[in-house]
């Protein structure tokens, strides 16, 4: 894309306080999403708006959430109210229906029927807990496991122990969309995921195919895989946060909320974008 006029106007954000912060017209996404202040007790003196500006903030800079700038809401409000979203699932809720607006504006059915599976490795804190041996990378990790689209658009996330291979690690992953996106049933992988361990551990929750994409015995060099290329895209997209470049949360509980933020914060974006340009 060329650097012209009309992409400058495109991705500008000269009128945010923050690179970060929403524009009026992601917020216009998002808004309706969040949920009513409660019944009865204290009112709510918080800005919703400003407090999702902070998770935004935490997770693009990948700063500590006592280093959160003075003019957001407390820290600790900003994190009750970022795991609070997260125990609720409103923000899987959020991710999937931005998901089904981004398939839809691409002209795509807004369930999927095809996704891709793959995992990451990552290293967290020494003092983290729910660790596991990683026996590719010979030190102790946490994995991400994802399943995105066949445009690359995260669907779901999972974080578990790196000891976990990737075939049993699947099935959690697997499990969790079967309501979520109930076309989804076709399944892209790599040769870890091949075996009928996997297939009989999905034997009761529901008919999915996998087609296992092999690298070929004749291949020198980088090759480029169909499909599996997608997923990879997605990490390197979730990588923009800095708050994803490292697992930097004591517990797993705590690390699931941040793939989330990143693929929100993405959809949002391209999405207003596409709302500008139309």
């Amino acid at each position: 894309m060329a650097w012209d006029d009309t992409a400058r106007l495109e991705h500008s954000r000269r009128y945010v306080r923050y690179p970060i912060d929403l524009t009026v017209r992601e917020w216009a996404l998002v808004a309706p999403l969040l949920p009513p202040a409660k019944l009865g007790g204290r009112p709510r003196t918080t800005c919703l708006r400003e407090e999702l500006n902070a998770i935004l903030y935490i997770a693009s800079s990948g700063c500590q959430w006592r280093m959160l700038p003075a003019d957001f809401p407390p820290a600790s409000t900003v994190r009750g109210y970022c795991y609070e979203w997260r125990d609720s699932a409103l923000l899987s809720t959020i991710n999937g229906l931005l998901v089904i607006g981004a398939r839809e504006l691409e002209e795509r059915q807004a369930s999927p029927t095809a996704g891709v599976i793959n995992s990451q490795s990552v290293k967290p804190l020494k003092a983290a807990g729910d660790r596991g041996y990683d026996a590719g990378k010979q030190v102790k990790r946490r994995k991400r496991h994802i399943v995105t689209d066949t445009l690359g658009l995260l669907l779901t996330g999972v974080i578990h122990a790196a000891d976990i291979q990737d075939r049993d690690g699947a099935t959690i992953v697997l499990k969790s969309l079967r309501y979520r996106f109930p076309w989804l049933r076709h399944i892209f992988a790599d040769s870890g995921y091949a075996g009928e361990k996997l297939r009989r551990s999905l034997r009761g929750h529901g008919n999915w195919t996998l087609e296992i994409i092999k690298r070929s015995d004749t291949a020198k060099g980088f090759e480029v895989l169909p499909r599996r290329w997608v997923v990879e895209r997605t990490f390197a997209w979730l990588g923009r946060c800095r708050r994803l470049a490292k697992d930097w949360e004591r517990s797993i509980s705590k690390a699931t909320a941040w793939p989330l933020v990143a693929s929100i914060r993405m959809l949002t974006r391209s999405i207003a974008r596409y709302c500008i340009c139309s």
